[in-house]
């Protein structure tokens, strides 16, 4: 197998720090708009790094994304960028024949007069309406293939198969008690992908109703998060999970919610009551001359790389899936979980706790495509694959999760 991995940032350099230790593919190209960046991916990697190079790729541009696919002959593109360029990378791998893995799907827009009761233009839309396609070139788009969407996903299919008879609801649910030192707000992921999931409208899955909207930060509820994290408090907030689940799995009710804290929903609202939150650029004066500038960009620009808090950064985090349903004719709830130590993922990688938690899943996939365990044909998310062969790799990986009874 051989790789195309676009994006050279947190998760992106994790990627190539764990695909380093494993033998299954034959080489990876990692692109990313700033080369140094790349490089200096592939240079981390010392000895571990003669299966990779480096090149400088816009992801925006489909036609050069092509050719760096034939360029280095490769059989699958893997998007580390952020879902501002799902779509120009999704088309890319299409025209080029070539398989496609992501970690957050195609962007969502807001129904125009009922935001927060109607949903809009879904998170992955644009790529299933191209579902037919991939499967008519029999390639494969595995998409939301990180942790959340992701390993998630894989939980629900498993506890699908074979935790229960009867499902009720499907949750998803994200805790952490990380701290940064020497920050007041220091994200532990990317600041532009975190605006757009947590400021847009929600979606909730309901058997009968479909998918609908409620309001950001909607129906808190306190989950208890194992690792010792404990208690944390959890809100609505729009994700894949619900998006993908249910065209896959049976369950009355979908929902994710995420962990935030009321200082991180205050910068947040904050952030959107001053127009920060803008994709669409503003022209902005300086001692050059006018520029356009997207808000969102500024407030990434000024905030501190998440990449490089790890060894600032001290705590736990918690990505799992819980699951209220019946066995054998018995009420059954569980939580599906998987826990990273960010003093763990430092030290035995290089990388904070986050950015490897979600790396860690697409390379795990990619080894079940290699090797023929996992595979098929159009745009499919992690819930269409058998569930078991990627959670005894996740533990062979030194990544080990686990099951608690409610």
């Amino acid at each position: 197998m051989r790789v195309l991995l676009v994006g050279a940032g947190g998760v992106g350099t994790a990627i190539t720090r764990i695909a380093a230790r494993r033998p299954f593919f034959e080489h990876m190209t990692v692109a990313d708009y700033d080369r140094g960046r790349a490089e200096r991916a592939v240079a981390a990697l010392g000895d571990r790094g003669e299966r990779f190079d480096a090149v400088r790729l816009d992801a925006s541009d489909p036609v050069a994304v092509r050719a760096a696919l034939d360029e280095h002959r490769c059989d699958v593109l893997l998007n580390a960028t952020d879902p501002r360029f799902v779509m120009p990378l999704f088309e890319a791998a299409l025209a080029r024949g070539t398989h496609y893995l992501d970690m957050a799907m195609s962007l969502s827009r807001p129904h125009p007069s009922r935001p927060y009761e109607e949903c809009g233009v879904k998170l992955g839309d644009a790529q299933f309406d191209r579902a037919p396609e991939w499967e008519a070139a029999g390639r494969l788009a595995l998409v939301g293939m990180g942790v959340e969407p992701g390993l998630s996903d894989v939980f629900a299919r498993y506890a699908s198969d074979e935790l229960f008879d009867e499902i009720e609801e499907i949750g998803i649910r994200d805790g952490a008690d990380l701290t940064v030192e020497g920050y007041d707000f220091a994200p532990s992921f990317s600041i532009w992908t975190t605006i757009e999931e947590c400021l847009n409208p929600p979606v909730v899955y309901e058997e009968g109703r479909g998918w609908f909207t409620t309001a950001p930060f909607s129906d808190p509820e306190v989950f208890d998060f194992p690792g010792g994290i404990g208690p944390v408090e959890c809100v609505n907030v729009e994700h894949e999970e619900v998006l993908l689940v249910p065209r896959w799995l049976k369950a009355r009710r979908v929902t994710f919610k995420y962990g935030l804290g009321d200082e991180f929903i205050g910068v947040l609202r904050t952030l959107h009551k001053l127009g920060l939150d803008r994709t669409e650029p503003v022209p902005v004066k300086s001692g050059a001359g006018s520029a356009l500038v997207s808000p969102r960009d500024v407030v990434a620009a000024c905030l501190p790389d998440p990449a490089g808090l790890g060894e600032r950064m001290h705590g736990k985090t918690c990505a799992g899936t819980w699951v209220k349903g019946s066995k054998d004719g018995q009420p059954r709830e569980v939580y599906l979980h998987h826990v990273v130590d960010n003093q763990w993922s430092m030290r035995e990688y290089g990388s904070q706790a986050v950015v490897w938690q979600t790396a860690v899943n697409p390379v795990a996939a990619l080894e079940l495509i290699a090797g023929g365990l996992w595979g098929g044909s159009g745009v499919l998310g992690p819930e269409a694959m058998p569930p078991r062969p990627f959670l005894d790799l996740l533990t062979e990986y030194g990544a080990p999760w686990g099951i608690r009874e409610q």
